[in-house]
């Protein structure tokens, strides 16, 4: 990953995740706060509890280590990853779809 700088998050109840901010930039609304200067400290997420939020970091962690430009087998592989990754029961894959709603995570919710 190009960036080292670290970006805390810290879901509804409580739980702090520390993410690289790569990874963050992904929500344009994390990414609107850090343009702020609103990341000083922990980013609150109150409407993401921790379970839902580590699923999106993990979602967030794959879509930027996997080089996508001009390569069919990454994307496929992608593709592939992603539909696994959304196969969660309905309440989790709702919780899911808030969240990247909430966090403005496009990717997520297409």
């Amino acid at each position: 990953m190009a960036s080292s700088k670290k970006i805390s998050l810290k879901s509804s109840d409580g739980e702090t995740f520390e993410v690289e901010e790569v990874v963050a930039l992904e929500s344009q609304t994390i990414k609107h706060m850090i343009e702020d200067d609103c990341a000083d400290n922990a980013i609150p997420l109150p409407n993401v509890t921790s379970k839902i939020l580590a699923k999106v970091i993990e979602y967030c962690k794959k879509h930027v280590e996997t080089p996508t430009a001009d390569d069919r087998v990454a994307e496929e592989d992608l593709k592939v990853w992603d539909a696994d990754f959304v196969k969660v029961d309905q309440a989790t894959l709702f919780d899911l779809i808030l969240a990247a709603n909430y966090l403005n995570q496009r990717v997520l919710l297409d």
